[in-house]
């Protein structure tokens, strides 16, 4: 039951972050879908801005033309040094920066759009003689707004017209050509903030389901372990009534041997005292146990718990040396399945002498059982108080168990907040200490 659980939980948490990446897939493509199509309605938007740069500039597309074919011209021929070249292009970019930037803006105002535009030759080639006039290249024109990751890139490359020269009588054509190449960079500086704005109900529907489906998940863990523990819990307790029910069903059997060849007033005590016990037995399957509800253990609880052992194993001897006077806070049937698994375990073992010795000293109660049977294997020491454990080299004897006794003892002692102490010697018997501190 418990590897099942296991397997479901994992095969749960498997398909939950199966879930987590196919949507962070999924709103991943989405995003980038989103910004393509942004891009590409701004592209379409700005595609024939260059072509209305007169408008914009109050430059004729024309007269531009012309300005730049004799600046190429005059730069090729060592006329103008390259600083002044350069200039120009300097100049020209910071003069119509400020219209540029207003025509960009103006185009896009409506939608919100933060773009940054920018055109520049990357190459000027003198088509004579191939001779390159720029080395890197040179910004035409650029909004206020920089460019720095690039959404579209778009390039171009054309020719300029030659000029014609006269010579007296002849004319004479000059192939002043160039071959310019030039590339146009957009970008959407707060394109991540108009997606995120566009998708945010997608995105929070995702974000919601993934924490849905996370609660869901928890909370079915959460009772899913809550119930394997009702269900250890409810195992414990059928183990537990179950050992507890073996002694006095035992006792009630010599007992009831006993009667039917006579009459005695002490059986029936006997049989009065395991009643009483079976009854509080059953009472704890339908009961909370409280501290404000125990049954106090009494100086002459003592030697009943020692004289019911005799009875039921008349061919053992018990040998009881009672220091305690007084009533002590302990629940008197929790002691008693303490004396009486410890003793049992020793008969079951061999036993055929047992000592019991029970005092209280300092505000500790101590009781010492001790043995003559077949002992216990230093080996074993730290095993035998675990549930269910048998020691399958030693169990010998006819009365078999189920390894519960000593594990019993173990939790009741736990639960006081005591110790338990185990000293044996292979054939020679074993000793268990036991310390349970108390307050007056």
């Amino acid at each position: 039951m418990i590897l099942k659980s296991k397997y479901l939980v994992l095969l749960f948490a498997t398909l939950f972050f199966l879930l987590l990446g196919i949507q962070v897939y999924f709103m991943y493509k989405t995003y980038q879908v989103k910004e393509r199509e942004i891009y590409r309605t701004v592209h379409q938007g700005l595609t024939n801005y260059t072509d209305k740069l007169e408008e914009v500039t109050r430059v004729n597309k024309n007269d531009m033309d012309d300005l730049l074919q004799k600046l190429f011209i005059s730069y090729h021929n060592k006329e103008i040094s390259k600083k002044d070249f350069l200039d120009y292009f300097e100049k020209n970019r910071k003069n119509t920066q400020t219209p540029l930037s207003n025509y960009v803006d103006s185009r896009f105002k409506k939608e919100g759009y933060k773009i940054a535009a920018k055109i520049e030759y990357y190459s000027i080639v003198f088509i004579p003689d191939s001779t390159r006039l720029i080395d890197k290249p040179i910004v035409l024109y650029e909004t206020k707004n920089k460019v720095e990751t690039p959404g579209i890139s778009s390039s171009g490359k054309w020719i300029t017209s030659s000029s014609v020269t006269s010579l007296e009588n002849s004319t004479i054509k000059k192939d002043n050509s160039f071959l310019i190449k030039s590339k146009t960079d957009f970008e959407i500086l707060n394109i991540k903030s108009i997606i995120f704005k566009e998708l945010i109900l997608l995105f929070t529907c995702c974000i919601i389901l993934l924490i849905s489906v996370l609660i869901l998940y928890i909370i079915t863990v959460k009772n899913l372990m809550k119930h394997q523990k009702q269900i250890e819990f409810l195992h414990s307790i059928v183990d537990t009534i179950s050992h507890e029910f073996k002694t006095p069903i035992a006792t009630l059997k010599v007992a009831s041997k006993a009667l039917k060849k006579g009459f005695n007033t002490d059986t029936l005590l006997l049989i009065d005292r395991q009643i009483i016990r079976l009854e509080k037995l059953m009472h704890q399957l339908h009961e909370d146990e409280t501290e404000g509800n125990i049954n106090e253990i009494d100086s002459e609880d003592w030697d009943f718990f020692i004289q019911d052992l005799a009875f039921t194993y008349p061919e053992t001897q018990f040998n009881l040396e009672n220091k305690i006077a007084q009533q002590l806070p302990f629940d008197k049937n929790l002691i008693e399945t303490i004396i009486k698994n410890l003793c049992e375990n020793s008969v079951k073992y061999g036993a055929s002498t047992i000592k019991i010795i029970v005092e209280n000293t300092q505000h500790h109660l101590s009781i010492e059982i001790s043995d003559n049977g077949q002992g216990i294997d230093k080996k074993e020491w730290k095993n035998i108080f675990e549930k269910f454990y048998r020691i399958q080299s030693n169990n010998i004897h006819n009365t078999k168990g189920l390894g519960l006794g000593l594990y019993f003892v173990k939790k009741i002692i736990q639960s006081y907040k005591g110790i338990i102490e185990v000293d044996s010697i292979i054939k020679k018997g074993t000793t268990f200490k036991i310390h349970l501190p108390y307050e007056s």
